[in-house]
């Protein structure tokens, strides 16, 4: 009796959350990867060659529609045909005539996304291709003018200079990537353009102090935290959260409930999200634990401990957090909080700077870094953390006195 290929049953996908492969038959699997992201793939072998075959994510896919996907390209590879190979040519010969500029986006990362070595390195194409060019996504590629642009980049030119410069160096390209698809006539300038054309029409930008990221000062963050405690929107918790673990913004965000010991108060952020590229723990204050039990209690079913209240399977993103800031005047960045953390254990407290720079996860050697576990580095980091939750917290209570330098900082 043939074994039949249905392995998984529509509950079991539905219930495949932890990151593996579910195999259900036939080369059809369910992947699903550390960011909980769900998605069908079909593996089949051409001329001795192993290939896989995306079949669409598994929130817009189903496994019956799946399977039949399946089985349909399966039809084209028994008739001697590639199936990778016969998509495309169908996508070219099918093509729309008039394509947006967000399906020249997407299709363009999903195209290169395998040829980029980083994961994150994708994902932040996707982002900024998402969020801050949300206004022109759905206009019709050819149509995008140069005043489209600048309405893009303006809005955080001066704030976030070296993400609009990324920004609109992924927007040249996209367009370009339109002009070779035929979507764009070859005569037609670029409007995201540099040279010769945006540079003699975007102001030159500022310099921050302290490289690109406005950071409030270190006094004032007391007061900032206590207005967001009288908030319960997931934009503060996140921004409290973020000042409290001295984190950056993309290891929020991203932050999955597995990662956390909350029993020992430890947060484990994976090395593939991490900027260095090694994972790295970080001690939790009391505060911090609370605010994650409260969202896991809030959104038990979620693979993000900071849900997208409008997709609760999607992490909050990077410009509810920014939007945020702003809504309220301030020029910050969530970023800048962890200048402010430095700062603050420069001019406030007697903790080494190694130390501190160990607690970023930013500026440390290997030497010293492996100086640090082996003293007990996660611990004394602890003391510093707590010390930095009591001097936020010092207005409600606490009764931190910061201990002055006795040395002046180095220049």
């Amino acid at each position: 009796m043939a074994r039949s290929e249905k392995r998984l049953t529509a509950k079991q996908v539905a219930g495949a959350t932890a990151p593996g492969s579910y195999a259900d038959g036939g080369g059809l699997t369910l992947e699903v990867d550390v960011k909980g992201r769900r998605a069908w793939v079909w593996r089949y072998r051409r001329a001795g060659r192993r290939r896989e075959m995306g079949l669409g994510p598994a929130h817009e896919v189903g496994l019956a529609e799946a399977r039949a996907e399946r089985d349909r390209w399966r039809a084209t590879l028994r008739g001697g045909v590639d199936p990778i190979d016969e998509r495309g040519r169908m996508a070219t010969t099918l093509a729309p005539a008039i394509a947006t500029f967000g399906e020249v986006a997407d299709a363009y990362i999903a195209e290169h996304r395998a040829s980029w070595l980083n994961p994150k390195h994708a994902d932040q194409w996707a982002m900024t291709l998402r969020e801050y060019a949300k206004p022109i996504r759905g206009k019709p590629v050819g149509e995008v003018t140069t005043q489209d642009i600048l309405g893009v980049l303006k809005p955080i030119w001066q704030s976030v200079p070296e993400t609009a410069s990324r920004l609109r160096g992924r927007l040249e390209v996209i367009l370009d990537a339109a002009r070779a698809a035929g979507h764009i006539p070859e005569a037609a300038s670029n409007p995201a353009r540099w040279r010769g054309h945006l540079d003699k029409l975007l102001a030159r930008r500022t310099r921050r102090s302290r490289g690109h990221f406005a950071a409030m000062p270190w006094l004032d963050v007391p007061a900032f935290v206590a207005a967001l405690r009288a908030e319960s929107s997931i934009s503060a918790l996140a921004l409290e959260f973020t000042i409290l673990t001295g984190a950056r913004s993309g290891e929020t965000r991203l932050a999955a409930p597995a990662e956390f010991d909350l029993d020992a108060g430890v947060w484990i952020v994976p090395a593939a999200r991490m900027k260095a590229g090694r994972a790295h723990a970080v001690p939790l204050t009391a505060r911090v634990v609370e605010i994650v039990r409260e969202l896991r209690e809030a959104f038990p079913h979620s693979p993000f401990v900071f849900p997208s209240l409008r997709k609760p399977r999607a992490p909050v993103s990077d410009m509810t957090l920014t939007a945020f800031l702003r809504r309220r005047g301030l020029e910050f960045t969530t970023h800048g909080f962890r200048s402010s953390f430095r700062d603050w254990v420069w001019e406030a407290t007697n903790f080494p700077r190694d130390l501190a720079e160990a607690a970023l996860a930013h500026g440390l050697t290997d030497q010293t870094e492996a100086a640090y576990r082996r003293g007990g580095a996660l611990e004394r980091r602890r003391e510093l953390m707590d010390a930095w939750a009591n001097f936020i917290g010092g207005q409600h209570g606490a009764t931190i006195l910061p201990l002055r330098r006795s040395t002046p900082r180095p220049g």
